[in-house]
């Protein structure tokens, strides 16, 4: 009986799955804090499990996991085949407790430079907002964003004039963690 609720269960959890937009899921980042839930087996389920710098965590009788570039259901997936070894039919659910990894920052003529927790994506315009606007020297026109790339790092143009006036809107990018906004 116990063995068919599963059955039943995974298959309502892919049905669920297949509504959701791949595209659309949250992608874990290092200093996120994740909770880890295996049905019945308390010993294996922890609510404040941190993704470390390097974009790893560990998990009992899984050992470390690579969330680098991964989503919740990726993870959950992973540690239910890790776990089949062990426990008959895991049923493992990963979940976001808290959103620490997703940071961009703002920096320069603003009046609040910092960084900023984003949760789960802000546009430049958005960032601006959330460092107080920009200050009376800044060089509206003349704002970067700095983003790493595999090849280094890249500097895409903002110019803030034309996306206040609904000109060249498709520069007002979706930050991406770790994206540096700097306004000379």
């Amino acid at each position: 009986m116990c063995t068919m609720l599963n059955t039943l269960f995974r298959s309502f959890a892919a049905l669920a799955v297949l509504g959701v937009a791949q595209a659309d899921e949250y992608t874990v980042k290092a200093g996120d804090i994740l909770g880890i839930a295996v049905w019945k087996e308390p010993d294996l389920t922890s609510n404040a499990v941190l993704v470390r710098p390097d974009g790893t965590f560990s998990v009992p009788l899984v050992g470390q996991v690579d969330a680098r570039g991964k989503g919740v259901l990726e993870l959950q997936n992973f540690i239910a085949e890790r776990l089949k070894k062990y426990i008959s039919d895991p049923v493992v659910t990963v979940s976001v407790q808290e959103v620490k990894g997703n940071k961009v920052y703002v920096i320069g003529q603003v009046t609040k430079p910092g960084e900023f927790i984003v949760n789960p994506s802000v546009n430049v315009m958005q960032a601006l907002s959330m460092a107080g606007g920009a200050t009376a020297f800044a060089s509206l026109n003349n704002i970067i964003i700095l983003r790493r790339a595999a090849g280094g790092q890249t500097a895409l143009p903002f110019h803030y004039n034309d996306v206040i006036h609904g000109k060249d809107l498709q520069q007002n990018v979706e930050l991406q963690a770790g994206d540096v906004v700097v306004v000379p």
